[in-house]
């Protein structure tokens, strides 16, 4: 299925030789590294580093330093990795400065931060409520929704400041978290509605998809169009507990489904999934609003669901809005970093949006990033198969499959359908009415969020 339109309020891809995001770079928050450790005699610069190496060396540094450690984000601006180390462990902040990040000396370590986070568990795990360490603030940052109100949002508070000075930020949300279903590209089962993630390979060689795993409740056969004959069966999912995400195979194993995000129109080619970073610029595609940016802000972070507590997220600024559960978190590069989850907000007013990472997805269901069924072996370096085609051309599921899977024509809501009447794939009312123009007016590029 393709995404013909894309709202003009997302943002765009620009391609060329190479597929590229042209969306405006989004300023990050200034690390502060000019730290007060700085007179201990290391004068090697920082590395300029792309967002998957400083992932992948943050968490080498991670278990280099051991109780030292207290985080690390990717400062976007200098392109830096800049690593949390408790005070007075000098000999530790010379193995990060040689290994090419910058030292900031904090005073909560990722023991204390655990700790905290142990302890909200057990005394406010209250629907409506998330907490996720931040690095950037060497605390742990607590957000509740709207429905924490009364006695609910005293024992929060009450629990928050009992964690002690400088431990935690309690912050108050407008909207209510919930989960998106109603994503790249749309998927349909029992009336319900949700975004495909990820084309994989099944442990078997036989090809499939990740999306979430509260879409799962919905049904167990899912189809690319409304009403339409199954493509997809669900092999494995979770929800809630510790992941939101599911495994559907594909009916037909001659399906194609290369390793890339259809972003409308467009093909992003996905090279590999990675671990989040903390700063690092990331994108969603999802059916309902199509491409939206932002920036990551905490990892193994708990969100507290209506249906549910669900543990080990991502939590991020990118808006999303039901329809988009299961939907892809990219970046610019090609990596596959999350499937889209919950949150709370739209992309009007934003909000926080909780994301399933892809590598603790793909481990647990046994399955790899990358192409399956006929022709995958032509599928391994991103390449498009069957670009332009739509939906009426009779191959079901198996054109144009970017990414999400690109159902034929799902994507391409012409007719103002929106999946189905409201409910969300974990069986609650996801309020989207009909999503009447929500896919009008074609853009050819992308441009960023605001």
């Amino acid at each position: 299925m393709s995404h013909k339109r894309i709202p003009k309020r997302k943002a765009a891809i620009a391609v060329g030789g190479v597929v590229a995001l042209g969306a405006a770079a989004i300023l990050l928050p200034n690390a502060n590294a000019s730290q007060d450790g700085a007179s201990d005699g290391v004068a090697a610069a920082p590395k300029t580093l792309k967002a998957g190496d400083a992932s992948d060396l943050a968490t080498r540094l991670a278990g280099t330093l051991g109780d030292a450690y207290a985080g690390a984000w990717y400062d976007g601006e200098d392109k830096q990795l800049v690593v949390n180390v408790v005070r007075g462990e000098n000999t530790m902040a010379l193995k990060v400065r040689s290994a090419g990040a910058e030292v900031r000396w904090v005073d909560n370590s990722m023991t204390e931060l655990e700790a905290g986070a142990g302890t909200l568990k057990s005394e406010a795990t209250i629907p409506g409520t998330s907490w996720a360490v931040d690095p950037r603030t060497n605390k742990i940052l607590v957000t509740a929704d709207s429905t924490v109100t009364g006695d609910k949002w005293d024992q929060l508070e009450s629990t928050v400041e009992n964690l002690g000075s400088g431990m935690a930020t309690l912050k108050k949300s407008a909207g209510t978290f919930r989960t998106f279903a109603s994503g790249g590209d749309a998927i349909f089962a029992g009336g319900a509605r949700c975004s495909l993630g990820f084309n994989v390979t099944a442990g078997d060689g036989s090809p499939a998809f990740l999306t979430a795993g509260h879409c799962a409740a919905a049904g167990d056969q899912w189809s690319d169009q409304q009403g339409g004959e199954p493509i997809a069966t669900v092999d494995q999912a979770l929800f809630p507990g510790a992941g939101d995400f599911a495994l559907l195979t594909y009916d037909d194993p001659a399906t194609d489904a290369p390793s890339e995000v259809n972003v409308g129109g467009q093909t992003v080619p996905i090279v590999q999934a990675a671990e989040a970073t903390v700063g690092q610029q990331v994108f969603r595609m999802g059916s309902t609003t199509g491409l939206a940016d932002g920036q990551v802000l905490g990892l193994n972070a708990t969100v507290n669901y209506p249906e549910g507590t669900v543990t080990g997220l991502i939590q991020t600024d990118v808006c999303a809005e039901p329809g988009d559960s299961g939907g892809s978190l990219f970046t610019q590069d090609g990596l596959a970093i999350g499937l889209t989850s919950g949150g709370s907000g739209d992309c009007t007013v934003g909000g926080e949006t909780f994301f399933q990472p892809v590598t603790t997805a793909l481990e647990a269901v046994g399955a790899t990033l990358g192409a399956g069924g006929a022709g995958a072996g032509g599928q391994a370096g991103g390449q498009e198969q069957g670009a332009g085609q739509d939906a009426g051309d009779g191959e079901a599921g198996a054109d144009d499959q970017a990414g999400a899977g690109d159902q034929a024509g799902a994507g391409d809501q012409a007719d103002g359908q929106d999946a189905g009447t409201g409910q969300d794939g974990a069986g609650g009312q996801d309020g989207t009415g009909t999503g009447s123009g929500r896919h009008s007016g074609q853009d050819s590029g992308l441009s960023r969020t605001h």
